[in-house]
């Protein structure tokens, strides 16, 4: 399976954030920078459920 393709579901997913594909991803979908999302990282996880809610406050 090639991962660079995968579809993500926010319900489900862990970030990692050591890949570029990923970090691009997920600061797309969320509409932040790479670094505010790697801070949201850092704050509450990899979990992108959770990150998405640290994002929204």
């Amino acid at each position: 399976m090639d991962y660079k393709t995968y579809t993500h579901s926010t319900e489900t997913d862990l970030i990692d954030a050591s890949e570029y594909y990923e970090v691009e991803y997920w600061s797309n979908k969320f509409g932040v920078t790479p670094e505010r999302l790697k801070s949201a990282i850092n704050a509450v996880g990899s979990s992108a459920k959770a990150v998405e809610a640290h994002l929204q406050k």
